[in-house]
């Protein structure tokens, strides 16, 4: 355990910081799954909505540093190619 007064706050900062971060982590790995499972039933308008949900998340966690933004890039790729199956499926 820590003694110096320092080092003390920062347990509790990153502590704090830890579960902030894991709100955003878990909200982006829920929304994926839903994406997934929309792309999985064909439904496209729903996966699109979703899509843009997921998007949004993912930027928003980038922008406060809780994933890195290779990371986002990566999850908003595969999003985006996941999308593209179904509008290939129409053609």
């Amino acid at each position: 355990m820590p003694r110096l007064k320092s080092a003390i706050k920062r347990v509790k900062t990153s502590e704090r910081n830890r579960l902030n971060n894991l709100v955003y982590k878990t909200q982006i790995k829920t929304v994926i799954k839903k994406v997934i499972d929309f792309v999985e039933k064909k439904d496209e308008k729903s996966a699109a909505s979703t899509a843009n949900e997921a998007f949004a998340l993912i930027d928003r966690a980038a922008t406060r540093k809780v994933i890195h933004l290779n990371n986002a890039a990566r999850k908003k790729s595969r999003i985006s190619k996941w999308l593209k199956t179904l509008g290939s499926n129409k053609a």
